[in-house]
């Protein structure tokens, strides 16, 4: 039996289209790689979604070969932000810092993943694997919605986010922009992707 983490965790990947919800988030691990600038066109994010994709299914082989648990690979995640709020906002995307992620079931560890790390440089050397990392994240309290439509098209959801419903609901930012990417922009016309956008927050 093939287990679905975005079933398991059905309330993290089904946010409404309209209303921003509240929700607590518990500690999740991922594999991360961090880089810096415009993810359209930076060689660094190419690589990192290369390593992440290749480490992610090396280690979902391991865990059906080894421990007899299959399990779909999740959806790619991100973390975003910039030294100035403006770059962000304005999505001057060469000035943005990132880390990608792909997350990891709760059955699996470090040593899970250093093997499937090894095994995967055996096949692919030129893969620059000791970017990636094995991390814990703790986002608790969030505030989060499914955009749809382009990338470029979530500023005025964030603007109304952060200038309106944080504030009228007590509340402000404790953590990175966090984007979930429930399709696949390769194989879907820009209109219709979906995004989760996640805001960790604590009240005021």
């Amino acid at each position: 039996m093939k287990i679905d983490l975005k079933k398991e965790y059905k309330t993290l990947f089904s946010p409404g289209t309209k209303d921003f919800s509240l929700l607590t988030v518990p500690t999740l691990n991922y594999l991360t790689v961090d880089g810096h600038g415009n993810p359209n066109t930076s060689k660094d994010y190419v690589a990192a979604i290369e390593i992440l994709y290749s480490v992610a299914y090396t280690l979902k082989f391991l865990s059906k070969n080894e421990l007899d648990k299959d399990y779909t690979v999740p959806p790619l995640e991100g973390l975003w932000w910039a030294d100035d709020l403006n770059a962000f906002r304005d999505r001057n995307k060469d000035l943005w810092d990132w880390t990608m992620m792909i997350m990891v079931p709760n059955w699996l560890n470090q040593t899970h993943v250093t093997a499937a790390v090894q095994a995967l440089a055996k096949k692919k050397p030129e893969l620059t694997l000791n970017l990636l990392r094995f991390e814990s994240l703790s986002e608790e309290l969030c505030v989060q919605i499914m955009h749809i439509g382009s990338y470029d098209d979530e500023t005025p959801t964030l603007l109304r986010l952060h200038d309106e419903y944080l504030p009228q609901h007590g509340l402000k930012e404790n953590g990175k922009h966090h984007e979930i990417y429930l399709g696949d922009p390769r194989k879907t016309a820009p209109e219709k992707l979906k995004t989760i956008l996640r805001q960790p927050v604590k009240k005021i």
